[in-house]
């Protein structure tokens, strides 16, 4: 029986699982909002990360196939976007109830209630279908984007187009509804919903919507001849994918790591500090790394590493969240903008407006001071994240400096106009000849880590001048 090692970080912001073999390779991840409710985030990072493994275990049996039938990738890669849809419609409907249930205990008023509830059906029946495009033909899945990201987008496009009269009303309700909605474990039947996505494929296949766009202009040849092929496979798909659902995953270690490690209901045994995860994680994946700089949602983190991946020094950030992805997130909320967009905000300033602070305190009256002076958005992003970046290199000065090569791992390592900044800077403050790594996984860095020191069984502990500040944040 294969072995299969879990790895679990606990962020202030988002939780991520990591499932791997007994080569070290990845085979599943998962990732979810962290909320108020730490257990139940962790579960719901690890049951994500074992269907995606699912997927993966299914891919590589049908290796064969996928090398004669280039199509066979493409049908797997499909049906795991619209399984996560099948996924995201049994939430919704949770949303759903939690909305009625918030609008009917906050407003006593029949008529007002009644006249709430008519623009909450009528919202969610608008923006449902658009919400399943994205799933079948934008690829939706793949993109990370969290419940709650996706439902708040849509649900404020249509309060926006209401009489201004019903927005606080609309707000308040999901303000209300959508933590307790979101933060539900649910324990999905893997074998019910793949074959629901399976069916799903058969109408992606036979109905595709008409596309007007020019840079399309193969889709609906590309969809024929999807549809002919998945008649012909179909059902020796369905025969693998039970034998999949059917298939144990038995996890033979475990370990947690993260800002919230000492909330996971994990054995103190399989609890590891982050900056040791993070540094074996990022080793793993360029084992030739010596620097390691995470910026995560609560802290910032500058390692240094051996030749092993051990930690050899570090630094870290006070325990204000200054110029971490809370204080990004703050600041996206102040400006009324999604997450996402801020990085590509800010790779169009023209130039980078000075920012006194970067504490999330003060981040709401400085802004709208430099707004009333007159400063553009985009310089004022351009200003903050090069800012972000600069208190970011101070630590990495404290910690030893950089050495090649250097590793940026966390969520804020997605953020193009932080990247761009850094890149910057480290080539400022070290030279053209450092290498930079930013890897797709490097928001999992630190669950990956825990995972391969799941493997190893491995006990270490930081440096002892370091390890009471590391305990404290």
């Amino acid at each position: 029986m294969t072995k299969y090692y879990l790895g679990v970080d606990l962020g202030s912001t988002t939780s991520k699982a990591v499932i791997i073999n007994d080569q070290d390779e990845i085979i599943g991840r998962g990732i979810t909002n962290t909320r108020a409710n730490y257990s139940i985030a962790a579960d719901i990072a690890k049951d994500e990360a074992i269907y995606n493994a699912r997927f993966s275990i299914l891919k590589k049996r049908l290796e064969n196939e996928i090398n004669t039938t280039p199509e066979y990738e493409r049908y797997i890669m499909d049906l795991e976007s619209v399984f996560q849809y099948e996924q995201f419609k049994v939430r919704l409907d949770k949303l759903g109830d939690e909305l009625v249930k918030t609008c009917k205990a906050f407003f006593k008023d029949e008529k007002t209630q009644e006249t709430i509830l008519n623009h909450l059906r009528t919202i969610r029946k608008t923006f449902k279908p658009v919400i399943k495009r994205d799933y079948l033909y934008n690829n939706l899945g793949s993109k990370n984007q969290f419940f709650r990201d996706i439902v708040s987008e849509k649900y404020n496009e249509e309060v926006n187009k209401l009489d201004i009269s019903l927005f606080e009303p609309l707000m308040t309700v999901w303000d209300k509804s959508i933590s307790p909605a979101e933060n539900q474990l649910i324990i999905f039947d893997f074998k019910e919903l793949i074959h629901k996505a399976m069916d799903d494929l058969h109408e992606k296949y036979a109905n595709p919507p008409e596309i007007n766009d020019h840079t399309h202009v193969n889709f609906e040849d590309e969809l024929k001849l999807l549809k002919g092929n998945f008649k012909q496979i179909s059902e020796s798909l369905r025969e693998h994918i039970d034998a999949i659902s059917d298939l144990e995953f038995e996890i033979t270690n475990m370990t947690g790591t993260g800002y919230g490690r000492a909330l996971l209901p994990f054995p103190q045994n399989c609890i590891r500090s982050e900056i040791l995860c993070h540094a074996f994680g990022a080793h793993a994946v360029f084992p030739k790394t010596r620097s390691v700089l995470d910026i995560g949602g609560q802290d910032t983190k500058a390692i240094q590493v051996d030749k092993y991946g051990l930690v050899t020094s570090f630094q870290m950030n006070d325990r204000c969240a200054a110029g971490c992805g809370r204080y990004l997130g703050y600041i996206a909320d102040e400006m009324s903008i999604s997450l996402n967009e801020l990085g590509p905000m800010a790779l169009l300033a023209e130039k980078e407006v000075n920012i006194c602070s970067t504490c999330t305190v003060f981040a709401g009256a400085e802004l709208r001071e430099l707004t009333n002076l007159g400063e553009k958005r985009e310089d004022i992003l351009g200003g903050l994240h090069k800012a972000i970046i600069m208190r970011a290199m101070s630590l990495i000065a404290r910690s030893g400096g950089i050495f090649n090569e250097f590793t940026f791992t966390g969520g804020v390592a997605r953020n193009p106009a932080v990247i761009k900044y850094l890149s910057q800077l480290v080539k400022e403050n070290y030279g053209d000849d450092i290498k930079i790594n930013i890897h797709s996984d490097s928001i999992f860095m630190g669950a990956l880590g825990g995972a391969m020191f799941a493997r190893r069984n491995l006990n270490l502990e930081l440096p002892a001048t370091k390890q009471e500040v590391a305990e404290m944040n």
